[in-house]
């Protein structure tokens, strides 16, 4: 299983705001230099984030990006369902079968991967 690296630097990025400055705006070009990628390219996962209202965007010279406002709340499962989608990450092959042994042992080990990925908070990384 591998996540693209636009979670990577999504992840990334949201722990860089929290810890730094959830209340100050940051730049792109800021943010994207501490990750050496492309400002553009993380623009697009900015837009996402944006989207799915767990940072928002500041118009005008001093702007940038910021947490929303409760961004305690915000989990790593969160931030990936934002970048990658809610889809599985399994697709039987036999879909009429319901009783599929091998769908059962993927959607279970995904349910326990998801359970992790939403207890671990953003902010939990912030404290240390």
């Amino acid at each position: 299983m591998k996540y693209s690296k636009a979670t990577n630097y999504a992840l990334h990025t949201m722990l860089f705001l929290a810890k730094e400055t959830p209340n100050k705006p940051v730049g792109v070009q800021q943010l994207a230099e501490m990750q050496n990628v492309s400002p553009t390219y993380l623009s697009k996962i900015l837009t996402k984030l944006v989207k799915e209202g767990m940072i928002n965007s500041v118009s005008g010279a001093n702007g940038g990006y910021t947490l929303r406002h409760n961004w305690e709340d915000i989990s790593f499962l969160d931030i990936i369902n934002a970048i990658e989608g809610k889809s599985s990450l399994f697709d039987c092959c036999l879909y009429n079968d319901p009783k599929c042994v091998i769908k059962e042992v993927m959607l279970s080990a995904e349910e326990k991967l998801e359970n992790e990925l939403r207890n671990r908070k953003i902010s939990d990384f912030v404290k240390k």
